[in-house]
């Protein structure tokens, strides 16, 4: 069972639409899919689709909304690239990380109160590391989430578990940036950080020329049990 609900906003002013997929049983934990700058196109759908067969109520929050809804595109097509990247630009992601608040509300309702993992990426891996220092998750995971150097300043909020995947060739998080976040993050104890060497970004995408299967393999099989121990 899947498809796009409507989440009201945190003020009541508005509501933009999530894909939700739901599992054959009653979930007693959700997982909130944050979208790369591609949208939720059918990668992420996946995503949610493949939590929602592991048992979780997945929800994926259409964060473009309130400049063009439901944006779906292809990270191999290069005018997809192009207009992705407008889309990021133009994204207030403090409004954004409102949203994905929102959007725990409605999950952790959905499953009596019960407990909420965040995975992100791309853009989505960087306000999964944001929700982690601004939100009630329950336990989140970035993937190579991009400009987390920049956010390091917020870290000492992090209260939750969190794990951070770090392909080491990645083209839009330099070698220095990397060694910022190990150095700013290697010591907070709610943080686990894996690097993955000589991977790129995006290397764990659904579908695509990006994904690397083993890599993809090793990091979804890290993350699962990370949602396991912590969202029990």
């Amino acid at each position: 069972m899947a498809g796009f609900i409507s989440v009201p906003t945190l003020e009541e002013d508005g509501a933009f639409d999530a894909y939700v997929a739901k599992p054959a049983e009653d979930a007693t934990a959700a997982i909130v899919v944050i979208q790369e700058i591609f949208g939720v196109n059918e990668g992420i759908r996946r995503k949610c689709d493949s939590w929602a067969k592991a048992g979780y109520i997945a929800y994926a929050p259409d964060l473009f909304w309130r400049e063009k809804p439901h944006v779906e595109l292809d990270a191999d097509v290069p005018e997809d690239f192009q207009a992705a990247l407008g889309h990021m630009q133009k994204l207030n992601q403090d409004q954004a990380i409102r949203d994905i608040e929102a959007t725990i509300r409605a999950a952790r309702a959905a499953v009596g109160g019960g407990k909420v993992g965040l995975v992100g990426y791309c853009l989505g891996g960087r306000l999964a590391f944001m929700a982690a220092c601004r939100t009630d998750g329950d336990a989140f995971v970035a993937y190579y989430g991009v400009g987390i150097d920049g956010l390091l300043g917020e870290q000492h909020a992090i209260g939750k578990p969190t794990m951070l995947h770090i392909p080491t060739a990645d083209g839009f998080v330099p070698a220095e940036a990397q060694a910022a976040m190990h150095a700013g993050l290697d010591d907070n104890r709610h943080v686990t950080l894996h690097d993955y060497d000589g991977l790129d970004h995006g290397f764990a995408a659904e579908m695509g020329n990006r994904r690397d299967e083993d890599a993809a393999q090793l990091a979804d099989k890290r993350t699962a049990d990370f949602f396991a121990e912590h969202l029990a």
